[in-house]
């Protein structure tokens, strides 16, 4: 629906599901992503700098992030992987939060039900099962929401996967499988692990498709929003296979330079999807220094409360690690906190000293 350059091209399936995406909600979107950029940016410094042990990079990724979550109702939920930040920040999430797990003070960030978002999964494709029974349980309680999960292109080859779209198929459960496909699972060129489109291996599972251009954020909002009206009206599951680019390295710890061609980064950046909206945005009058100028203001201060957020983080207390383990206490886990608090007592440590009131 946009080319490279910013040109808007007429798609007879997909007009319909944009027609009323306002010039305002247009520059809407391009802060969104040029915001996320900047959240990306700055977690990558954080890194470097010792603030964080790792961050998953989205450069390149942002019109696929921001197309689909801001086409999302405030009552579906969203099971991600741990590179959706983007999605994450559609959802609300508070700036610190999105930081605890990648400083090591959290084995998880946000309470999932305050954004209706579950927290980053570390595995492999496993918050594809997750979100797939989660939209069975929506579908016995009689409700429209969504389950969406979102996964790379890497994921497709896990067995959990292929079984959470064999359960869906067979359910017909509400649930938009989201794929990202930027061309490199760690090292792993997509070519390697299929030799179709991705997005026809759904079709074996009896799953409708749909690949789209992941670098245009309007081709992904409308291919978004058809498949969460099917969900909605009953139609079950659909696969979008969201073509994209990694720019960046797969994680900070990764180094890209070892397995990519050069050459290959340079043909991806001309289509880069912030470029490509602000083409748009160019062509229609909108990109005025005014818009310019608040947009990387809005960046900048999304960025630096983010990173005070980072520094002025408390660390956690070594029993923290107990907490939230169990929903309701029990004699098991009591019994091993109280003998790691007298463990951590026998070397002065203050933090072993822990009430009985404290161990409960």
């Amino acid at each position: 629906m946009l080319t490279p350059s910013g040109e808007r091209i007429s798609h007879p399936e997909f007009d319909f599901w944009v027609k009323d995406i306002t010039d305002e909600q247009l520059c809407s979107l391009y802060e969104d992503m040029t915001v996320i950029r900047r959240i990306d940016v700055e977690a990558t410094a954080l890194q470097r700098q010792g603030e964080l042990a790792l961050w998953p990079p989205l450069l390149g990724q942002e019109a696929a992030q921001i197309g689909s979550g801001r086409a999302l109702r405030a009552d579906d939920f969203v099971f991600s992987s741990y590179r959706e930040n983007g999605v994450a920040y559609c959802r609300g999430v508070d700036l610190t939060d999105l930081l605890r797990v990648w400083r090591g003070n959290a084995s998880g960030g946000w309470d999932p039900y305050s954004i209706n978002m579950a927290t980053p999964q570390i595995i492999i494709g496993a918050q594809t099962l997750h979100a797939t029974g989660y939209a069975m349980g929506i579908q016995n309680d009689g409700a429209d929401a969504v389950a969406v999960t979102y996964f790379g292109d890497g994921a497709t080859s896990e067995g959990d996967v292929n079984e959470a779209m064999v359960f869906a198929a067979s359910f017909q459960a509400p649930v938009v499988f989201f794929c990202t496909n930027n061309h490199w699972a760690i090292s792993e060129p997509v070519r390697l692990q299929s030799h179709i489109h991705l997005a026809d291996r759904a079709t074996g599972f009896g799953i409708p498709s749909q690949r789209v251009d992941g670098n245009d954020v309007l081709a992904v909002m409308a291919a978004t929003r058809l498949a969460l009206d099917r969900a909605r009206r009953g139609g079950g599951p659909t696969f979008i296979e969201a073509v994209s680019y990694r720019m960046g390295p797969h994680t900070t710890a990764d180094d890209p330079t070892r397995y990519r061609d050069p050459n290959e980064l340079e043909d991806w950046a001309a289509k880069d999807p912030i470029a490509r909206l602000a083409g748009l945005l160019e062509r229609k009058g909108l990109l005025t220094d005014t818009l310019q100028q608040q947009v990387k203001d809005k960046a900048d201060t999304v960025a630096a409360q983010m990173r005070r957020g980072c520094t002025t983080m408390p660390d956690p207390q070594p029993m923290d690690i107990f907490k939230h383990v169990y929903s309701t206490p029990n004699s098991w886990l009591e019994r091993q906190q109280d003998h790691y608090a007298r463990y951590l007592a026998s070397f002065g440590d203050p933090a072993g000293a822990v009430s009985e009131e404290g161990a409960r």
